[in-house]
């Protein structure tokens, strides 16, 4: 079953050329919202005159093989192995997550524009879907009902939502009907309603940009960036220095766990 194409199937009811162009419509709709939220927020403007104002507090110049490093170093510590994730439940929960969707897209992308007939589709590209998909489901339900919601610490139960995370949950809902989707072709009716949540749940995932935090992505790995510069040159973000030996102040609110509800 995981070596599959389970879009060759659907290209019997559904043209080729229709699910390319929703696959279009959907990173149209990522791009658009992402710009509309950069806008509606402004946080372009304000990431932009936050660093051109540090810059007047720097106390060294940065070279470009600085510059150099400091970028790779972003990418190999913030983006690749999100290691700015102290509690290593939570990072392995994010990548997970991450890489996962990272290999679903890409791979939905293949098979739809390069293989939409063909049930022979090369098996790593069909298994890699498969497990990309399953990836998200174990990260993102790991985050939801054991990291998320912290009973002890918030109080707050599974079932709380909020706008925030309309991102988590279509992210969720996409993978799981995918899955049930392709697990489920062989029974009509049922193939048909996971098929149909799962564009469903897709479309307010991609198009909810707007509302989500899906544009959070691409800022992320710019602010990561940008603060490991501002901490290089000494402007600190026109913060106050670090203190020389924090640790002679104790654990501080790390002393007690935080079971207090």
């Amino acid at each position: 079953m995981l070596d599959s194409n389970p879009f060759a199937e659907l290209s019997a009811m559904i043209p080729p050329a229709v699910m390319q162009m929703y696959v279009v419509a959907m990173f149209l709709l990522v791009v658009g919202g992402t710009i509309i939220d950069v806008i509606h927020k402004k946080s372009a403007r304000y990431f932009f005159e936050a660093a051109k104002k540090a810059e007047k507090s720097r106390t060294q110049e940065l070279s470009n093989g600085d510059r150099t490093s400091i970028f790779i170093k972003t990418v190999a510590e913030d983006v690749l192995t999100s290691a700015e994730f102290c509690n290593p439940s939570r990072r392995l929960a994010h990548l997970l997550a991450m890489y996962g969707f990272v290999i679903f897209v890409v791979t939905t992308a293949i098979l739809i524009f390069k293989f939409p007939t063909n049930p022979d589709a090369p098996g790593i590209l069909t298994m890699l879907w498969h497990i990309g998909a399953l990836a998200v489901c174990v990260g993102g339900y790991w985050f939801w009902f054991f990291i998320r919601v912290d009973v002890a610490a918030e109080g707050n139960p599974w079932y709380r939502i909020i706008r925030a995370d309309l991102f988590i949950l279509s992210l969720l809902a996409t993978t799981t009907f995918a899955l049930l989707w392709s697990f489920g072709q062989a029974y009509v009716g049922w193939g048909t309603l996971f098929f149909g949540l799962f564009v469903l749940s897709s479309t307010v995932l991609f198009g909810g940009v707007l509302w989500s935090k899906f544009a959070h992505m691409f800022f992320k790995p710019a602010a990561a960036y940008q603060k490991r510069i501002e901490k290089a040159d000494g402007s600190m973000a026109n913060m106050p220095a670090e203190a020389d030996a924090p640790a002679q102040f104790g654990l501080g609110i790390k002393r007690d766990l935080p079971r207090h509800y």
